[in-house]
């Protein structure tokens, strides 16, 4: 079903203009803000600026079809909606909307525990993909019960986020002295920070719903998350906010990748923002990508129609790419149509929208 935005929206960028406009200057600085001095975030955008394409001619590129499968469903892009706290601040049907939204163009939405919306009025929302992302505020059983929730609400896979153990500095926020609602009550974030390998074990021993991990950034860890069973390894750095000073995703994404040797599904998220990025990952390996920030431009300027437009043009760059790469299906893409480069820009949040100027 089309968004019916095609006049109004003809370029991603377009989403940003509005979304600023649209946003209190608070929200918007919890939006597209991170950790301190922002250098993981640039490193993530300058990281995907250092891959250069090797286009291969002379191929019929006629047909067209970036369709893939995950954990045995079909998604019409390699693309999730990624799991973003407090979306209420964008549009007051939070996830509800973003699950609507995913259902419509046919790709998978993450449910972040850290919203207005219970598990069961998301999954009552929409059908499609739906999976359901914790902040661990409990013990095993309080997990438990939240894996029990999600299942009886029809979600298809369960994540973990394991990159919170503490709370970055986000200083944005902070000068601005703007505090989240669920930050203002933090009891039971030391279950957070006390989250290890035993406590996967126990998932993996007591629930039959596909897991996730995400914030995973290191070849080591993947080894052990895939020694554990655990059926999707999610490579992210929380968009630049939460440690400063990692490396760019795409720097981290190849070492996972080599550690898991294809017994887990990767999925990778990090400043990425438009089609090219997406294939690039996916050449690299990755079995699709994680859109934060971007989908969420579409939410906070149109609702659910704007995250299908958000998609819509999304998949028309990422046709456009394919098809000067000399290739009509992403599984003809790999490591071979990449090259190493300099990038062209200095690395920024939004340097992936260059008409946008100054201000952004």
């Amino acid at each position: 079903m089309s968004s019916g935005l095609d006049e109004e929206f003809q370029n991603l960028h377009e989403f940003v203009k509005a979304a600023r406009g649209r946003l209190p200057p608070r929200i918007w600085d919890y939006l597209v803000g991170a950790a301190e001095t922002e250098t993981t975030m640039k490193r993530n955008r300058q990281s995907l600026d250092s891959l250069a394409f090797r286009p291969r001619v002379l191929r019929d590129v006629s047909t067209f079809d970036a369709a893939t499968t995950f954990l045995g469903k079909t998604l019409r892009l390699p693309v999730m909606l990624a799991p973003i706290g407090s979306l209420e601040s964008f549009d007051p049907g939070a996830g509800a909307t973003v699950a609507r939204g995913a259902e419509r163009f046919g790709v998978p939405m993450l449910l972040s525990s850290v919203t207005t919306l219970e598990i069961e009025s998301v999954g009552k929302a929409a059908g499609g993909f739906k999976i359901f992302q914790l902040y661990v505020r409990g013990d095993d059983a309080w997990i438990d019960e939240r894996v029990k929730r999600a299942v009886d609400s029809g979600y298809d896979a369960f994540c973990i986020t394991v990159d919170t153990a503490v709370y970055s500095r986000r200083e944005r926020d902070i000068a601005r002295r703007f505090v989240k609602p669920w930050r203002q009550n933090l009891s039971g974030t030391n279950h957070q920070a006390a989250l290890s390998w035993k406590n996967i074990e126990h998932f993996k021993k007591t629930h039959r719903i596909p897991l996730m991990l995400k914030g995973i950034a290191t070849a080591e860890d993947a080894e052990i998350a895939c020694q554990h069973g655990v059926d999707v390894i999610y490579v992210s750095n929380h968009g630049g906010r939460q440690l400063d000073h990692g490396r760019g995703i795409m720097e981290v994404l190849p070492e996972v990748l080599a550690a898991v040797k294809g017994r887990a599904r990767v999925v990778v998220d990090g400043g990425f923002s438009r089609g090219t990025d997406v294939v690039k990952a996916i050449a690299l390996g990755a079995d699709a990508v994680g859109i934060g920030r971007l989908f969420c431009y579409g939410l906070a300027a149109a609702g659910e129609a704007g995250i299908v437009r958000v998609l819509e043009l999304l998949e028309d760059e990422i046709r456009s790419c394919l098809g000067l790469l000399g290739v009509t299906r992403l599984a003809e893409i790999d490591k071979s149509y990449l090259h190493a480069a300099a990038p062209v820009a200095p690395p920024h949040v939004h340097s992936a929208f260059p008409l946008l100027g100054e201000g952004y």
